[in-house]
């Protein structure tokens, strides 16, 4: 039981660090992908901008929008991971991180372990259903991001 307690603990800490002071809050204006997202059952919307280099890598993510600490926390989280990925790598993130907040099992994603042990601390999401769709709104956000590129010059 106090290990429980002892990740509700660092939960806190991490919403509350990343909600009060979120990495990456920003537009970035010459973005190769943006998408926005919404829950309209809370009203928290989010701006997801990705910038990829010629073969298709994250070499900048960024978010914006007014949200919940949680889903202020989760982008920010987000936009830690990313960079440095391909796209499939950030889809496989995608699917393990919306297993791990719905309680979901996936098969390991190797070779990215350490992104998955910083993401785990928000599956303490699971044990309150309805706080789900904030934690995973940037992540359904940023995969229609990367569906979606700009058009050259746009």
């Amino acid at each position: 039981m106090s290990g429980s307690l002892d990740l509700r603990d660092l939960y806190q800490e991490v919403v509350l660090d990343h909600g009060r002071r979120p990495r990456n809050r920003r537009a970035i204006a010459n973005c190769s992908h943006l998408a926005r997202g919404e829950n309209v059952s809370c009203g928290d919307e989010v701006v997801v901008f990705l910038k990829t280099d010629d073969e298709g890598v994250i070499r900048d993510v960024a978010f914006d929008g007014q949200s919940c600490a949680i889903a202020t926390a989760s982008a920010s989280l987000m936009t830690e991971v990313l960079v440095g990925k391909t796209p499939g790598q950030a889809k496989g993130l995608f699917d393990r991180f919306h297993a791990l907040a719905t309680g979901r099992e996936e098969a390991p994603l190797n070779g990215m372990e350490y992104e998955l042990e910083r993401l785990a601390i928000l599956l303490v999401v699971r044990d309150y259903p309805v706080r789900e769709k904030c934690a995973t709104l940037a992540w359904d956000t940023m995969l229609a991001a990367l569906e979606n590129p700009k058009a050259k010059g746009a």
